[in-house]
């Protein structure tokens, strides 16, 4: 991973199992992850493998989503159900979301 950047940036899943994970690099300067968005880091493990993290952008912070030490190098192929899962969930809460603002702004009128 490039030294200038603190993460990569999840931009899609593919809804396959083996699908890729489509990922830009996120600057070092980055503020904060986006509501709903996810950030992967990884770095070799000490033994063997890679070292991978997850975090998660809600509305006011970021929180650690998952860990998985020492993952084989096929590492994208372990992270990508869990990945896959809560950006689905994400995109769910944000219609509610949307749709429980609309039905309260149409109640006021």
């Amino acid at each position: 991973m490039p030294s200038d950047v603190r993460g990569a940036l999840v931009q899609r899943v593919s809804a396959l199992p083996d699908g890729p994970l489509d990922v830009t690099w996120l600057a070092a300067e980055t503020p904060r992850l986006p509501l709903g968005h996810i950030r992967l880091h990884w770095e070799p493990a000490s033994l063997a493998g890679w070292d991978v993290t997850a975090h998660l952008g809600l509305a006011t912070t970021e929180v650690h989503l998952a860990s998985w030490p020492a993952a084989p190098d096929d590492w994208p192929r372990l992270v990508h159900p869990t990945i896959h899962e809560v950006l689905g969930l994400c995109a769910a809460l944000a219609v509610a979301t949307a749709a429980l603002n609309l039905s309260n702004h149409l109640a006021q009128i």
